[in-house]
């Protein structure tokens, strides 16, 4: 039976070491190819649009584009994959003996959760339509899983591996989702008017992941 932690156990994960020179530009120029990819997509749909139209429109060879991605809906991974990260690097500052609505409530009305990105929303909308970039969000989902099991497991004291741990992170990441695309599809159109409305869907989803299966 694994321990239960300690308070001092229950500290945020440590920081990351800081990726070099040539790691930065790599993930820059990822994300530059995700951002024109989207964009390509939301005006002449993903049928419509090319990997060299993409390698293209980013100032890159064709040859390049398929080193770093296998298909065209691929490269808007590292888009999505980035707003992951934003939600799991906000989940590092959770304080011990603070619940997570409770810390999340304090997040939102200090202003210090991230903005939506209009770029991640059109992607998000056009999932439910296009089988391979609903692929690629459940994809980004998928790889985020390890990392919050561990940042659940190094609050808890128990191990990734618990099924606990496990579950309790696959609610917490099944949620984060389902926020996501009910904001996408509600206020896509208008996120920096709509930004309360976020705050509103992930409320609703969080509390509704806390309170378990009433059926």
């Amino acid at each position: 039976m694994a321990r239960e932690a300690t308070p001092d156990d229950r500290t945020a994960a440590e920081p990351v070491t800081r990726p070099s020179l040539g790691e930065r530009r790599r993930t820059a120029l990822r994300l530059d190819i995700a951002r024109e990819a989207v964009r390509l997509f939301t005006s002449q749909g993903v049928t419509g649009t090319t990997g060299e139209q993409i390698a293209q429109a980013v100032g890159i060879s064709a040859r390049t584009l398929w080193r770093h991605f296998p298909t065209k809906e691929s490269c808007v991974l590292p888009l999505l994959a980035a707003g992951l990260d934003a939600a799991m690097e906000q989940l590092r500052h959770w304080p011990p003996h603070t619940g997570l609505l409770d810390f999340l409530e304090r997040s939102w009305s200090h202003g210090t959760l991230p903005a939506p990105d209009p770029a991640v929303l059109d992607l998000i909308r056009m999932t439910p339509a296009e089988p391979a970039l609903r692929s690629v969000w459940l994809q980004a989902h998928d790889d985020a899983l390890p990392v919050l099991g561990a940042l659940l497991a190094h609050r808890s004291g128990r191990s990734p591996e618990d099924l606990r741990v496990k579950v309790h992170a696959a609610t917490l990441n099944g949620a984060l989702r389902a926020a996501a695309e009910d904001f996408a599809q509600r206020f896509g159109d208008a996120p920096g008017t709509a930004a309360g409305e976020l705050t509103a869907c992930l409320r609703t989803a969080l509390r509704a992941a806390s309170e378990g299966l009433p059926y």
